[in-house]
């Protein structure tokens, strides 16, 4: 829900006859899951089980897509249905939005001296990742990315600062900070990416364009609100007359901060092990930058954010609102399922990937080539730099003196396992691991210290950064 996934889930439920009698299995699903879906249906018909799917994929599919549970007591299962041949679906209309908002709102962005545009994943919902791309290279916008707009305007574009909020690089934050006119299309201006909202607005014009009403004005007061599908919205400034302002002095000073401080200091810890930035570049490198790439949840997943060339559009997959652990493996085989074609990398901690390990049963079976390079840094990396950072080094349960041993739990399944060598070319080795078309377990080894940074403290303006 918090990251707008559009699903139909089947939950099972215990039979008509004893719902409400705390029989056994039995679990109010209806009320446990309203505040967390889009809709929520109970068969008690079977012959309404037709309509109720497909409304549900409807549902789940349209204005801001989201999540919907139909629950199936088990004696509906054991009846039957005549379903008949549906209708050709229709197309679902898009919310009619104020165009004279827009026509003034891009009247305002004529006279920005520093515009920026922000992209989030409502823009690759909406398929308009072609558009904003046209878009921004029309109006010469410099561009600041959400975790969940990564790959919807490639990391080799001149216009693009990289991703923005608490572990943004500092070039995506500065330009946060003294931007005066934002265009925001499909992100909600979540903590994450303005660690500190109050005040964040006071001297800025903002265009936020969403598909949910509830998150326009939610954070901050906007000047030009617009609900609209983002597709359908920049199909509209496509066709705006208004003069485009100067940004060359603009785009140069954000360039310089992308060149003085790249996404990644050279580091000073003298600690073995690898840089996990430097693998996950080399893995973008063997893949050409097209791979789907999956994370887990924590210091890696920042890493991959930070590090790997995405190219194209609904390329990353990772858990971004709720940030949950044990997410990468069930993710990535459902990657792979779903674009069999490309090339499935998963980044994984080691805390992680214990999860939901037992998932490596599926990719055995059905003989998924996943790569998973588990980034090894013996802890709950991202747990253990906020204890070091925020609680005076006060560190509790977030490393580990005692692991499984990974090379025997991949024997087990009858996967293919191997350690990264540091005494060996790193291209090379990525160059054989992603030639082998079998899923592999690729054990890096992180140094435990290793940090997530640049960072942005809670509670602190985007330009107040830590860690370059």
């Amino acid at each position: 829900m918090m990251d707008s996934v559009p699903m139909v889930v089947f939950t099972g439920q215990v039979g008509r006859g004893v719902l409400g009698t705390e029989a056994f299995q039995e679990l109010n699903t209806m009320d446990v899951t309203k505040p967390i879906v889009k809709a929520n249906f109970q068969i008690m018909d079977v012959n309404d089980l037709q309509t109720t799917i497909t409304d549900a994929f409807d549902l789940a599919q349209s204005g801001r897509k989201g999540p919907v549970v139909i629950d199936l007591p088990k004696d509906v299962l054991d009846e039957t249905a005549e379903f008949r041949p549906a209708a050709k679906p229709q197309t679902t209309a898009q919310p009619r939005f104020d165009k004279t908002i827009l026509a003034a709102g891009m009247q305002a962005l004529s006279n920005a001296k520093r515009p920026i545009a922000i992209v989030g994943a409502g823009t690759a919902a909406s398929g308009g990742a072609e558009k904003f791309n046209e878009f921004i290279h029309n109006w010469q916008l410099p561009v600041v990315s959400t975790l969940l707009g990564l790959g919807t305007v490639a990391d080799s574009a001149p216009l693009f600062l990289g991703m923005g909020g608490m572990h943004g690089t500092y070039a995506a934050n500065m330009a946060l900070a003294e931007t005066d006119f934002i265009v925001n299309v499909g992100s909600r201006f979540d903590d994450r990416l303005i660690p500190k909202p109050a005040g964040y607005a006071d001297d800025k014009t903002i265009l936020h364009i969403d598909i949910d009403t509830k998150e326009l004005n939610k954070t901050f007061a906007t000047q030009f609100a617009i609900q609209a599908d983002a597709k359908t919205a920049l199909t509209a400034m496509a066709a705006s007359t208004a003069p485009k302002p100067d940004t060359t002095a603009w785009q140069k000073r954000t360039q310089e901060w992308a060149t003085t401080h790249p996404n990644r200091a050279e580091s000073a810890q003298q600690a073995p092990g690898f840089d996990p930035q430097a693998v996950i570049a080399a893995a973008g490198k063997a893949t050409n930058g097209d791979a789907t790439v999956v994370t887990d949840v924590g210091q890696h997943q920042m890493w991959a954010a930070q590090a790997y060339p995405f190219t194209r559009t609904r390329q990353i997959i990772t858990s971004g609102g709720l940030g949950t652990m044990g997410y990468g493996l069930p993710a990535a085989i459902g990657a792979k399922f779903g674009n069999p074609d490309k090339d499935v990398i998963l980044f994984v901690g080691d805390g992680g990937f214990q999860m939901t390990s037992e998932e490596l049963e599926v990719i055995a079976n059905e003989d998924l080539n996943i790569k998973i390079f588990l980034l090894n840094n013996h802890a709950l990396g991202m747990i253990r730099q906020w204890q070091d950072q925020f609680y005076g080094q006060h560190r509790y349960k977030s490393t580990f003196d005692h692991q499984p041993n990974f090379e025997r739990l991949m024997a087990a399944y009858d996967l293919q396992y191997q350690k990264l060598s540091p005494d060996e070319d790193l291209d090379a080795q990525m160059t054989r691991i992603f030639a082998d078309t079998h899923a592999t377990l690729i054990e890096v080894t992180v140094p435990v210290d290793d940090q997530a940074y640049p960072m942005v403290a809670p509670g602190h303006t985007n330009d107040d950064m830590f860690g370059m």
